[in-house]
């Protein structure tokens, strides 16, 4: 090793880690460290640091208000931090944001193409602006594409919901990213579309597009590599889906009766109740250990007066866990 690339023992240790972070950078498409943004008295993101590894397809994952959005515009150079620094394809999104725009796709939660014009328009528009046409990045979005070529003389804003976020999808993808952001894009899309979407994206990534996704669904999460979970600014854990449900400690059981309502209310009430929270058709409860039964919870609901009274061990999903971690 070269004395230049040595890391001396004498050396200060800002030093020290200052090169640790350049290595850090160039080993990530995506790296954040200690962003920090607010909006007067709102603290949107709080010291948020994520690292994204090429071709990963990386999710953040978390609630309506939680900063993905504005980590994403921040990603994309549309804001700047109030504090933290981040690169994107090794390009700082201050300092170098001419040279990164160029190499990332951006799709915002909101349909933001131009309603008046018609499909083929809005390609050819975005194709021109990165100095390219539709026929030389045909290769990358024709599966998309394809699906709405045969609308490809109709307006934009008369497009139904999936064939909007299929437009909008080839759009960012027109200048060929190497980086793909896409703000809550399956947002008020039917379940058959949404599952298409994955589909495509499954198939970029397979192209080698690093791929940042964000959405408030947690179903969704199983689907990516890797997640961070977001609530209130600040990032509660990173890891694939599967490590984080298998890190779930908690003893977990799902409860049903005739009243709901009222079932929810009571077993809040339960001494030996730590949390519990509706999904769907049934409600999850985290259980002080060794506190009750079953069979003892489910007697003291019957004498409450419930009917229909079933309680059950249940499997941690992804919602379990972020539910936990947000407590």
């Amino acid at each position: 090793m070269s004395q230049n690339n040595e890391l001396k023992a004498d050396c200060p240790l800002s030093i020290v880690n200052c090169q640790l972070s350049t290595v850090n950078c160039q080993l990530s498409t995506v790296n954040c460290q200690l962003i920090s943004k607010s909006y007067g008295d709102i603290q949107a993101l709080q010291e948020v640091s994520i690292d994204v590894k090429p071709g990963e397809l990386y999710g953040i994952i978390g609630p309506d208000g939680a900063g993905k959005t504005t980590l994403f515009r921040i990603l994309t150079t549309l804001l700047l931090p109030d504090k933290g620094t981040a690169t994107v394809s090794g390009f700082d999104v201050v300092k170098n944001y001419k040279e990164m725009r160029k190499r990332v796709g951006y799709m915002p939660g909101r349909f933001s193409l131009y309603q008046d014009l018609s499909v083929e328009e809005n390609l050819t528009f975005f194709a021109n602006v990165f100095n390219t046409t539709i026929e030389e990045n045909y290769d990358l979005i024709k599966d998309i594409y394809r699906q709405i070529e045969p609308f490809k003389t109709r307006r934009a804003g008369a497009l139904s919901g999936g064939m909007k976020q299929k437009l909008a999808l080839s759009c960012a993808l027109i200048h060929k990213p190497e980086v793909l952001f896409l703000d809550e894009p399956t947002t008020g899309v039917d379940p058959v579309s949404r599952k298409e979407f994955w589909g495509m994206l499954q198939n970029l990534k397979a192209q080698g597009i690093t791929i940042l996704v964000s959405t408030p669904y947690m179903d969704e999460a199983s689907l990516c590599d890797r997640i961070a979970l977001i609530t209130r600014g600040q990032i509660l854990k990173v890891d694939t889906p599967s490590n984080i449900v298998a890190q779930f400690d908690k003893t977990l059981w799902g409860a049903r009766a005739s009243n709901m309502h009222k079932l929810l209310i009571d077993l809040r009430l339960h001494p030996a109740i730590e949390t519990c929270f509706s999904f769907g058709d049934t409600l999850h409860a985290t259980i002080r250990k060794d506190e009750t039964t079953i069979g003892t919870l489910s007697k003291w609901l019957l004498d409450k007066g419930h009917t229909d009274v079933h309680v059950f061990p249940i499997e941690a999903n992804i919602e379990d866990c972020f539910m936990e971690l947000a407590k």
